[in-house]
């Protein structure tokens, strides 16, 4: 039991670590982004099964970073908003190890005998991945511009999924528009 108390703290350390979501952006490099000052909703997703609160955050989140670059949401706006949701299940398998653990694949003392190999448990955990994609298009070409996503798993804490939310949009929109500086951090 004592060989456990290490393992089991790290892996409590490292499930309270709060975690980042995987972003990543894409931009039409043709796109004059400085022609743009005003954006519009064409899809949001409250459409899409999405939990009432947790689309409004979405919305509300994408309006400031855009409102923050000096963009305005307006009825004919020159960029279209367009923002999906996704989710998957994964699973991952986490096995433990009891008892002696000496000896190996080989001949001498201890093989095949001895001491033994001890045991070992296996869970399978089941955890839902959630990825935010918001894509951008010019009203007038209808031509994508800009995508922006960010995935992570889900948390059970609507404090937590909230956060991460915000992160993982903030962090979309941190270099935006395209050819900008980011800000410093």
């Amino acid at each position: 039991m004592t060989r456990l108390i290490p393992v089991i703290l790290a892996a409590l350390l490292l499930a309270s670590c709060a975690s980042t979501p995987t972003v990543h952006t894409d931009a039409d490099p043709s796109a004059n982004f400085s022609g743009y000052r005003t954006y519009t909703w064409l899809n949001k997703p409250d459409k899409q099964g999405v939990p009432p609160l947790a689309a409004q955050r979405i919305v509300d989140y994408v309006n400031a970073q855009l409102n923050a670059k000096g963009w305005t949401e307006s009825p004919n706006g020159d960029v279209a908003v367009v923002a999906h949701v996704a989710t998957q299940q994964q699973q991952s398998l986490d096995t433990m190890y009891s008892g002696p653990m000496y000896g190996g694949w080989g001949w001498g003392p201890g093989w095949y005998g001895g001491m033994g190999m001890g045991s070992a448990t296996t869970r399978v955990r089941t955890y839902t991945v959630g990825t935010l994609v918001v894509d951008l298009f010019d009203t007038k070409t209808k031509q994508a511009i800009w995508r922006g996503t960010a995935s992570d798993t889900v948390p059970d804490d609507p404090a937590k999924g909230d956060a991460l939310l915000r992160a993982g949009i903030a962090e979309m929109f941190e270099g935006f528009p395209p050819g900008s500086a980011p800000a410093a951090r």
